[in-house]
């Protein structure tokens, strides 16, 4: 496995650049915005984090889907995906009491990046269609409803994973 490490987004696209961006990446934040790669020969390219499921752990996340999506050339996504990787970690953190989460961002398909995160809780999340009116919670599957293509829960005997697809627009 290659190990780079790098400052700042234009270094990982530069690296991104040179054929390398079917790797599986991870990123080390020892170093504020340093990014580590390690490259993986098969499967979808993708990074991946275990945090503390608490809501600080948001701020890291959003850090993750920004390295990815811009690894990837997908720079008007990263609005979005950040919003995304925010409400789901919101959900883990206020309705489970997992000590940890995972996040990861995928490239499933040249059109399709899949942002999700993991804990341990085996409640599945549900849309609450009927929010009181000026009640700030319960409205952030309707927002990911609302911004992506689809999203979904797996559900594993020991917990399960909450994901949301970004569908890319081909803008040649």
């Amino acid at each position: 496995m290659a190990h780079a490490y790098w400052e700042g987004a234009s270094d990982v696209r530069s690296y991104a650049s040179r054929g390398t961006s079917g790797c599986v990446c991870a990123v080390d934040y020892s170093r504020e915005d340093t990014v580590s790669v390690v490259s993986r020969p098969t499967g979808h390219p993708g990074y991946s984090e275990t945090y503390l499921c608490e809501e600080t752990s948001a701020h890291t996340a959003r850090r993750l889907v920004r390295t990815a999506l811009a690894v990837w050339h997908l720079d008007a996504y990263i609005d979005t995906g950040a919003l995304l990787v925010s409400e789901l970690v919101a959900n883990a953190v206020r309705h489970t009491d997992s000590r940890l989460i995972r996040v990861v961002v995928w490239r499933l398909a040249a059109d399709r990046v899949r942002i999700g995160v993991t804990d341990k809780s085996r409640v599945m999340p549900t849309v609450k269609r009927q929010s009181g009116g000026l009640s700030v919670d319960g409205r952030g599957l309707l927002l990911i409803e609302a911004l992506t293509e689809r999203w979904g829960t797996d559900q594993y005997g020991w917990g399960k994973h909450v994901w949301a697809e970004l569908k890319i627009e081909d803008r040649t």
